[in-house]
């Protein structure tokens, strides 16, 4: 009779394997869980991300393009170029994630380019609103 050790789904089993006549049968299958040390290796440990700073306000006379903050569908566009506009004035609204969302003027100012319309798709970081 042989030993083997066969491992199935990571648990390791003692099989024993009778030749008979010449040729190698199965006589028996000893299905017994046999105690493996798993290699000790050392937890990975990944630097923590540096915190995001916000963009810097353009200087004045400069234009600010606003991003989008995250994915998703243009459903109203309340501004148009040449629009004078305050601190925090809502420009669009968008859904995302079943939710309406607002991206909002970061500072006073005027529209210089409206770059999306009802019904674009936005990614995170496209360029909505330029403000000069």
């Amino acid at each position: 009779m042989k030993n083997y050790k066969v491992t199935v789904n990571g648990t390791t089993y003692e099989v024993g394997v009778e030749e008979a006549g010449g040729t190698s049968e199965v006589k028996s299958v000893a299905a017994v869980p046999v105690a493996v040390a798993a290699p000790k290796v050392a937890p990975v440990v990944k630097p923590a991300p540096a915190p995001k700073q916000a963009a810097p306000a353009a200087p004045a006379g400069e234009a600010e393009t606003i991003l989008a903050p995250l994915p998703g569908v243009v459903l109203e566009v309340k501004v148009k170029p040449g629009d004078a506009v305050k601190a925090n004035q809502e420009l669009v609204m968008f859904e995302a994630m079943k939710m309406e969302n607002e991206i909002v003027a970061t500072r006073a100012g005027t529209v210089k380019e409206v770059f999306v319309k009802k019904g674009d798709m936005l990614d995170s970081g496209t360029p909505v609103v330029s403000i000069a």
